[in-house]
């Protein structure tokens, strides 16, 4: 059977979300779409039920939805869902749960990975983020959790834009890109999005739609280094033991800049200085090929120091002696590659990256990398 195609739709305390979804189990969509509720502990933090007057655990609404509250164990929560889909007694073709407004999205996403009866019932589509206009600077300010929740997405729905002035969303929209330069952003009415802007994003699927939009790239513009000039150093023979294990390097540098901040002045509008977010997006590319066991130890080795704080990280590669690309991903120490479409004829080979994460060391990053060019 095909996996059930599942949405993790987050964002701050009264961004809208809730809005979004009594739409989705009111609305005459045609689609049977089931509304996971995943709070934790009994308190319903956003103050708005989506279901009221009901003690019932899984909730039929009258245009084929269903809604279903989770306290605590998402896992049990999908697992239970499925297994009464499967028998025929609720009937359902995907999934959108909902994270309470002080979440971390991170554990909700690995759930996907980290169960084995979860993912052998579930794909995760994407995570879609809704960003209070007229709050969130503030918000961004004050709480790491509106920081992750901008660095997960997928998707970033930004809504109240009516309540602010145009120079307003477009300070706003400059930092969400400098934190998630890729993830698009579309402006929304009070919080409801059209179904296509939350469905069927396929942000998070290992396939071709994971070619990065090349416009995510001009937030980064003159910042973003020509990795070419630097593979001469990189493989000179007085540089070579640099990289001989890739783990190491990692390591050996971590301790050196565990507090550095990921953005640096060339990231910071310099109207707003003041924001310098700890958790911050960067860029790699090149035409150079990788070295596919040098880039494989290093990643490793990535992964295992700075893994809690790399919240989202994905690109593009051109492999050595490899006709296809290979598209990789991951979320924190989770990280998995697939191979794409073969390379055009006349297509400009190279590898892009993206790096989002809290106070990640950029050019322990970037210099390791250039070190596993070919």
């Amino acid at each position: 059977m095909a996996l059930i195609p599942t949405t993790i739709l987050t964002g701050f305390l009264g961004a809208g979300k809730t809005t979004l979804l009594n739409r989705i189990l009111q609305e005459d969509h045609g689609m049977r779409i089931a509304v996971i509720e995943n709070e934790f502990g009994q308190e319903n933090i956003d103050n708005e039920i989506l279901v009221q007057d009901s003690n019932e655990h899984i909730i039929e609404m009258n245009n084929g939805c269903i809604c279903c509250t989770v306290r605590g164990d998402l896992i049990v929560g999908l697992t239970e869902l499925a297994r009464k889909r499967d028998a025929g007694l609720i009937a359902f073709d995907r999934v959108v749960i909902e994270t309470t407004g002080l979440a971390n999205p991170g554990p909700v996403a690995q759930t996907f990975f980290v169960d084995e009866e979860v993912g052998s019932h579930y794909m995760l589509d994407a995570i879609i983020t809704v960003v209070d206009a007229r709050h969130a600077m503030k918000q961004l300010d004050e709480y790491e959790e509106a920081q992750r929740q901008v660095g997960f997405a997928d998707k970033l729905l930004l809504s109240k834009t009516d309540l602010v002035s145009p120079t307003e969303v477009d300070t706003l929209t400059r930092r969400l890109k400098r934190i998630n330069p890729r993830a698009p952003i579309a402006k929304v009415d009070f919080g409801r999005a059209p179904l296509a802007e939350v469905l069927d994003i396929r942000g998070f699927n290992l396939n071709e739609k994971l070619e990065l939009d090349p416009d995510f790239l001009a937030t980064e513009s003159g910042h973003v280094h020509d990795h070419d000039k630097a593979h001469d150093k990189a493989h000179d023979p007085a540089h070579a033991h640099e990289h001989e294990q890739g783990h190491e390097h990692a390591q050996e540098h971590a301790h050196e800049h565990s507090d550095a901040c990921a953005t640096d002045c060339g990231h910071v509008d310099h109207h707003h200085a003041q924001h310098s977010d700890d958790i911050a997006a960067f860029v790699f590319k090149s035409t150079q090929p990788f070295d596919s066991a040098k880039l494989d130890e290093f990643l490793g080795g990535l992964v295992q120091v700075y893994g809690p704080r790399m919240l989202r990280y994905k690109g593009v590669l051109l492999m050595q002696g490899a006709e296809r690309k290979v598209v990789f991903q991951g979320v924190h120490q989770l990280m998995g590659s697939d191979l794409g479409a073969k390379w055009g004829e006349n297509e400009v080979r190279g590898s892009k990256m993206v790096f989002i994460g809290k106070n990640l060391p950029k050019d322990i990053f970037i210099r390791g990398l250039e070190q596993c060019l070919v």
